[in-house]
């Protein structure tokens, strides 16, 4: 490389798909700096998780492709060249031990977020790597479609750096206060790319049902889920659901709004009891209320449902709560039984992305190299990470696109002139 430049690779961004692109390119013998804004590296990643970090999924390889809904096929290359069992091996060779837990999903045995930032960091230093927080890059340096290197801001100074690659590892728009704000995509416009609408990713879904702060703070486990779009059911799933009083969360409900569409008429359907089928369900009901024959139907169903739910549901058959069980009809047990297989709720919003997980939405993939994740616009130019239009449910994937493009970005950098 020649000697003109302050660096061969300067990445934008200290976040893992920063750190990844780093340490790739400086392990092909680059001189490399990361320039991030925050005091910190790896600000979000240290409270992913609930503080756990969820690194990947410890899953076959077309399970991984199908936990990424959006242009998985883009990603292939990426995660062939360093996979989720790479991203396994390459933190236990920094001596972070991992576990695997329900659903693939892998953390370290310590179940701290900060000892996988700090594995990053670690490798990141033993590679030579110069590191500068508190740096905010203005702008992207270009010329005649070809990277030059950055503008940037420390404290009240301005000034420039020079490198023949830059890497934009930004993040998305999600979790502002960890440095994600979308200046990657001011940096892609600035070399002509175009963004797709960044939006909401593994995000609460809203609903103005009117006893949903009724059911505010109720978890459910071991439910299953349908998310129907227009009529037609376009995701389902077992686990976990949480009431927020605006809406629903939890597990399922993050990757089900990975297909939420705004425009659509969207309908959540929750089986309450999706261990039963509808007949042995009546029968249970049946033995309940035989037992409880003298019980009022408001009080008859304690040991089907949590206390919050009863009254929703209720009043939902349209039942007096007063009638006593052994006055019910069939077809209001029925009913009952129904209501238990498929409660519905109307969703009418996903949460603001500023809340959201992740963000969908980005730097058009169709304008970027797959092998490499080079800009095809301008050369010298790579993205990695949430600032391109690629997404995965929960479980791990997010990680795994994070640290898969960066490794790809940082190997892309070997072009030694």
């Amino acid at each position: 490389m020649k000697a003109k430049f302050d660096y061969d690779c300067i990445v934008i961004g200290g976040g893992p798909a920063g750190l990844m692109a780093a340490i790739q390119s400086a392990a092909a013998g680059n001189r490399v700096a990361v320039l991030e804004r925050n005091g910190v590296l790896c600000k979000k990643l240290r409270i992913t998780g609930k503080g756990r970090c969820n690194l990947t999924n410890d899953c076959d390889f077309d399970s991984l492709m199908a936990g990424i809904p959006h242009n998985p096929k883009f990603l292939f290359s990426a995660l062939k060249k360093f996979s989720n069992t790479d991203i396994i091996s390459f933190f236990q060779e920094q001596g972070l031990k991992t576990v695997t837990e329900r659903g693939g999903r892998v953390f370290p045995e310590t179940q701290r977020a900060g000892d996988v930032a700090g594995a990053l960091i670690a490798c990141a230093r033993k590679h030579h790597i110069d590191i500068f927080t508190n740096t905010r890059v203005l702008s992207v340096w270009i010329e005649e479609h070809t990277v030059r290197g950055v503008l940037f801001r420390c404290g009240k100074n301005e000034s420039r750096l020079s490198a023949p690659f830059v890497v934009v590892a930004t993040g998305g728009l999600s979790y502002p206060l960890t440095g994600s704000t979308g200046d990657g995509y001011l940096f892609a416009e600035q070399a002509g790319h175009t963004i797709i609408s960044p939006h909401a990713s593994l995000a609460a879904l809203l609903s103005g049902e009117p006893f949903m702060n009724a059911l505010k703070g109720l978890s459910l486990r071991n439910i299953s889920i349908s998310l129907l779009e227009n009529g037609r059911i376009v995701y389902q799933d077992f686990g976990e659901l949480l009431f927020t009083g605006s809406g629903v969360s939890g597990p399922v409900i993050l990757s089900a709004s990975a297909y939420y569409k705004p425009d659509s008429e969207t309908v959540l359907y929750i089986d309450l009891k999706p261990a039963l089928d509808e007949k042995k369900l009546y029968e249970r009901i049946q033995r309940d209320f035989m037992e409880s024959s003298r019980k009022l139907f408001s009080n008859a169903l304690d040991k089907l449902l949590p206390k919050k739910m009863i009254p929703v549901l209720i009043a939902r058959t349209g039942i007096a709560p007063a009638k006593p069980v052994n006055q019910l009809s069939r077809e209001e047990r029925m009913t009952v039984v129904r209501l238990m297989k498929q409660f519905s709720v109307r969703i009418d919003a996903i949460d603001d992305v500023k809340n959201a997980i992740v963000t969908a939405g980005g730097v058009c993939v169709r304008e970027v190299d797959p092998k490499t994740m080079e800009s095809k616009l301008c050369r010298g130019l790579f993205f990695a990470g949430e600032v391109l239009d690629v997404d995965g449910y929960t479980g791990g994937f997010n990680l795994t696109i994070a640290f898969s493009t960066g490794y790809a970005a940082g190997s892309g950098t070997n072009k030694k002139e």
